[in-house]
């Protein structure tokens, strides 16, 4: 039998953002668990007051540099709406492309960066062995398919964070025939690379069943990171501008961090809601390469986000091949109008899930106030209710340890983007 006594988490490596974390034992079993996200209030909503709405969508990607693409896109939308601006045909393929290089970006850091040295019992990526014909293939191929999805982002958007190109009614920039031909060479070059993460993630062994709602946005034409109504898994429809009056805000006073509930339970957000609701959805040709292996999904364990994910950088290759073979990038203007008071809400898929973004502005075009819901908040019940069960279930059974490393595979899996939440997990365990 392992007897856990008191144990402190200094760090939690291989996560986005700092949090700390509390697990209280009593009587051999798990009291209380608090996912803290202590890092202090940054009051992004209180600062854009008063700022004029088309600078909105550069203010607030400084929410969070690895989502700060996604960030822009959600704040445009909102801001377009509140303008009664309605986007190209154009400019909404090009928010696509912006998206799917930051999902290739994004999902291979995740993957390659943070989850797999789990998978080869490795501390970190950098320890794989380049001698051993596998671990030497997924290094190059982790630094191949994080360039190739910064290269997308950086001659559509102007940069793969911060991007820059992307406007209120346009885009200020367009490539050249010449980079768009690099980028789609590049992004086939990739794609084995892809097909063999898939496959890592396909015999990964790691099991933590979650029964719980997952909800996601979904559009009628194709799976997709923009637009459509947020389906769940238990059937339920919500249209993006309702979406936040279907959340309650819960409140924790020992996190920095507002977390959500949806009918007072918890719910997940993320690639494996996405895989979930609209799996039908996914590009032809990514169905086609992944074959019986979408009969997985609906999945309830959570370590599948990962399997999601690395799909999901697949369908953005072969959705943005398609949109950059089949359509011209032309240069066009970026569409203007007058100020008029107005309310807008974005809704669009962050590569961690769903990410609303709501502003109201006055006839001058100035912030009057707005309200942003990030998908790490939504997720923080369900992470602490995922510790307490699986702590629960590990108590006389691994070592401290043991345990303390579970937790974190189990944190990683959820990919928690805690900047923008409120960057490594201290860890106390309170046990009599």
């Amino acid at each position: 039998m392992h007897q856990v006594s008191d144990i402190t988490i200094d760090e939690l490596t291989k996560v986005e953002g700092t949090a700390s974390l509390e697990v209280k034992i009593r009587d051999n079993k798990v009291e209380k668990v608090r996912f803290k996200i202590p890092e202090n209030k940054r009051f992004f909503t209180k600062a854009i007051e008063g700022k004029p709405v088309v600078g909105l969508p550069s203010l607030l990607s400084r929410i969070c540099g690895t989502c700060s693409n996604a960030h822009i896109m959600c704040s445009i939308e909102s801001c377009e709406k509140a303008l009664k601006i309605e986007p190209t045909e154009q400019t909404i393929r090009l928010r696509h492309l912006t998206m799917y290089g930051l999902n290739i970006r994004d999902h291979a850091l995740h993957l390659y960066l943070f989850v797999m040295p789990d998978l080869f019992n490795k501390d970190s990526f950098l320890d794989f062995d380049e001698t051993d014909e596998q671990q030497n293939q997924l290094l190059h191929d982790a630094f191949a398919i994080k360039a190739a999805g910064n290269y997308l982002s950086t001659i559509i958007a102007g940069r793969a964070v911060h991007a820059t190109y992307a406007a209120v009614g346009g885009y200020t920039h367009f490539p050249t025939e010449e980079e768009i031909k690099s980028a789609i060479e590049k992004l086939n070059e990739i794609r084995p690379a892809v097909l063999r993460l898939i496959k890592v993630f396909e015999e990964c062994k790691f099991n933590f069943d979650r029964k719980t709602n997952f909800m996601a946005l979904v559009s009628e034409k194709h799976f997709g990171f923009l637009e459509g109504k947020i389906l769940a898994s238990n059937g339920e429809e919500i249209n993006e501008a309702d979406f936040a009056n279907h959340l309650e805000h819960v409140v924790h006073p020992y996190s920095m961090a507002s977390a959500y509930t949806h009918e007072g339970e918890s719910y997940i957000v993320g690639s494996l809601a996405r895989l979930n609701v609209s799996k039908h959805l996914l590009h032809n040709e990514t169905k086609k390469s992944l074959g019986e292996l979408l009969s997985r999904f609906p999945s309830t364990n959570i370590f599948d986000n990962n399997l999601a994910q690395a799909i999901e950088i697949l369908h953005s290759i072969d959705h943005a091949l398609e949109l950059m073979t089949e359509h011209k990038i032309v240069s066009e203007p970026v569409i203007k109008k007058v100020p008029q008071a107005g309310v807008g809400v974005g809704v669009i898929e962050a590569p961690r899930g769903l990410l609303f973004h709501k502003v109201e502005i006055n006839d001058k075009g100035l912030v009057v106030k707005g309200q942003i819901v990030v998908p790490s908040g939504q997720n923080q019940i369900s992470i602490e209710q995922d510790i307490h069960t699986l702590v629960d279930q590990l108590l006389n059974k691994k070592s401290e340890l043991e345990i303390k490393h579970e937790i974190e595979k189990l944190i990683r899996a959820y990919d928690p983007c805690i900047s923008c939440a409120v960057h490594f997990l201290k860890m106390n365990w309170d046990v009599k």
